[in-house]
């Protein structure tokens, strides 16, 4: 009897759960071994059935597996992280709404000479247009992060993704008089082959992260110490960070975590560089 991938992943997880703590390495290994002739071949099936994004830490250092390989993720011009023998870090900071604290960033962020990403919705733009004029008169790149912020594992034709897209990519030309580089990230990692296939399709990067954090909860923002600590211990070569500019801690934090990843070697370059 064959299993579709998922249910093997599913009940892996189900024996692990109950029988860890009992459980010999070479047992471990044994229980593998037996699974694995009734995976199904179609390993395809379970990508395409994935929804949303996720991230496998293992050794400090080194870059976590996404849910979705970078090998996979290329096929639709997609990434969440870049080349593992270059000591470059990729900046970016989602935002649905203004927090006062985008500002003391870009503050931060010109002192240093680093560019950085914006992901922003329609609201952001309608409602900031001078933050948005300063981020690209100041080097950064305004991406897309769609009209409404919704499902985007839903949202999977061109004409779906069009109508998410096209009317921030006006808002952003209203602005600024350019046209918006063509950048995406699907709110909250949802996505879905269909979402991503239709993206390229519209001459769209979509662009995910290998390192980020519990820093949205503006009701409940991590210690400054702790904050640095998480980012620090999982930073790697190629990591695409994902911060929020509405967090009060990622403003707190930036100037010092930005000189402490220069000093340890680590190059900021824009997401135009990456491949």
């Amino acid at each position: 009897m064959k299993f579709e991938f998922k249910k093997i992943v599913d009940t892996v997880k189900i024996f692990l759960d109950r029988h860890w703590q009992g459980l010999t390495c070479g047992m471990l290994v044994f229980a593998l071994l037996m699974l694995i002739p009734a995976v199904n071949s179609s390993f395809t099936d379970y990508v395409s059935a994935i929804t949303d994004w996720g991230l496998g830490f293992g050794e400090k250092g080194v870059q976590p597996r996404g849910n979705v390989s970078s090998e996979e993720l290329k096929k639709y011009d997609a990434y969440y992280v870049g080349n593992s023998e270059e000591k470059v870090l990729y900046l970016t900071f989602d935002a649905g709404y203004e927090n006062g604290y985008t500002a003391q960033i870009l503050d931060v962020l010109k002192k240093h000479n680093i560019p950085a990403a914006f992901f922003l919705v329609s609201h952001y733009l309608e409602s900031n247009a001078l933050l948005v004029k300063r981020m690209c008169d100041e080097g950064h790149i305004v991406a897309n992060h769609t009209k409404t912020h919704p499902d985007m594992s839903k949202v999977t034709t061109v004409e779906g993704l069009s109508s998410e897209l096209i009317p921030v990519e006006e808002l952003y030309k209203s602005i600024t008089g350019q046209d918006m580089p063509k950048f995406y990230r699907p709110p909250q990692g949802k996505f879905s082959t269909e979402n991503l296939a239709a993206a390229k399709e519209l001459g769209y990067k979509t662009v995910f992260w290998s390192l980020a954090y519990v820093d949205w909860d503006v009701k409940n923002q991590p210690d400054y110490n702790y904050a640095m600590e998480k980012i620090l211990s999982r930073i790697h070569n190629g990591a695409i960070i994902l911060l929020h500019s509405t967090s009060q801690t990622n403003a707190m934090i930036l100037d010092e975590l930005l000189d402490t990843l220069m000093a340890e070697g680590y190059v900021f370059k824009s997401l135009y560089d990456l491949n």
